[in-house]
């Protein structure tokens, strides 16, 4: 255990030095390592894995909602090292199960203008429109007022419809897609990270928890890839320039008896919400037997408090699901702030944000830095591309990265 302050020096020249043990973190960690490198990583809490660690038994739950996209470029990373498995799809029976929440009433099918705005390619939005603008023209008002709430799943931001088109229909295209590409790792996130961790020491990553880092190691002590919250990056690097908007959610978490007619997803496009079971029979163990858990976010405005984003999240439950109060074994509620991921605003791209090469072999990592993807895709793509950095500053071979 270290106390906070100057990052001991590596045992040797040439390591790199990652500081987080999140998801980007461990990511750069395994790449950097299987290139050859000597690689020390700290964390500041005593577990790995940041926002992608799961609670303890007997409710094991993400902080907030979690997938894996299988389109994305993770999931191949992650497949070809034997880290992926097991996951669990949205199946066939979940699926006829989502409902919607419009004007006021329990739906089965969405909006026809919602479903016609998400298979058009996200190359027809513009970047400079806001979203609401360029949907409106689209499909109309009702479509795209839908469409932007429903979108919220992806965004975690109060005002979908305010940001740039581009940005938001990337997004909409890919979670609304058929089969559904979210996948979810069984016994939660925090199941991947431990073999993300195993791999990781396999390859001689030296892992130091409980270790808060004050201070950057010196230059010649070898790269660093600093891969912490936006925020922490900009106090550990005084760097006031490190910001981008994220969102700011409600976060709740609830345990239901089982009940089979549940729905297994709400959608409110009346605002934006959602809320999801995350237990079932792929993935018993979430919660006990008999029970069910159930994961959902409801973005707050920046004025609003985390009880309105609550007290949205009872109204919801009240619509999908009758005598929710006395079938509810455990419950939980937070407030994520900033920590949901960059969101782009008409004009700007992920190109605009906080660049990875922060100079003088500092590189960042993070879902809220200048990578493309969706959700997790860009802690991932920023992870390899400061790994990359890394071994090229360490005049290690070069790795093949994601520059879209």
């Amino acid at each position: 255990m270290h106390r906070p302050g100057k990052a001991p020096r590596p045992s040797h020249p040439g390591r790199v030095t990652v500081i987080g043990g999140g998801f980007a973190g461990l990511t750069a960690a395994i790449t950097a390592a299987e290139a050859g490198a000597a690689v020390t990583l700290y964390e500041a809490h005593a577990t790995l894995g940041g926002r992608a660690r799961t609670a303890d038994a007997p409710y094991r739950t993400n902080e907030g909602p979690h997938a894996l996209y299988n389109g994305g470029p993770h999931w191949s990373w992650l497949k070809q090292r034997g880290l992926l498995q097991p996951v669990a799809p949205v199946r066939p029976a979940e699926a006829v199960r989502f409902r919607f929440h419009r004007d006021g009433t329990l739906r089965r099918t969405p909006p026809l203008g919602l479903l016609r705005l998400a298979r058009k390619s996200p190359e027809l939005a513009p970047v400079d429109a806001d979203f609401t603008t360029w949907a409106t023209r689209t499909v109309g008002a009702r479509g795209a007022r839908a469409a932007a709430h429903y979108i919220a799943v992806a965004l975690f931001h109060h005002d979908p419809g305010s940001l740039s088109a581009r940005f938001v229909q990337e997004r909409l295209h890919r979670a609304a897609a058929l089969p559904p590409e979210a996948h979810y790792p069984v016994g939660g996130w925090g199941a991947l990270i431990d073999r993300m961790a195993a791999r990781a020491w396999d390859l001689g990553v030296r892992i130091e928890t409980d270790a808060r880092v004050g201070e950057l190691p010196g230059a010649a002590e070898g790269p660093v890839v600093v891969a912490t919250s936006l925020a922490a990056a900009r106090r550990l690097l005084g760097d006031d320039t490190l910001d981008w908007p994220s969102g700011r959610t409600a976060l709740l978490d609830l345990a239901l008896t089982a009940r089979r007619a549940d729905p297994f997803v709400v959608s409110d496009l009346d605002a934006p919400g959602w809320l999801e079971r995350f237990s079932d029979d792929a993935d018993s163990a979430l919660s006990p037997v008999g029970e069910q858990l159930f994961q959902g976010h409801f973005p707050i405005a920046p004025h609003e408090s985390k009880a309105a984003g609550i007290a949205r999240a009872e109204a919801l439950l009240d619509a999908g699901f009758p005598g929710w109060r006395e079938r509810t074994t455990w419950r939980r509620e937070a407030l994520a702030a900033g920590r949901t991921g960059a969101v782009d605003l008409p004009g700007t791209t992920w190109r605009d944000r906080p660049a990875i090469d922060r100079g003088h072999g500092v590189y960042l990592a993070g879902d809220q830095t200048a990578a493309p993807g969706v959700l997790s895709e860009v802690a991932f793509n920023s992870a390899m591309e400061a790994a990359s950095l890394s071994l090229t500053a360490l005049k290690l071979a070069r790795l093949d990265v994601y520059r879209a």
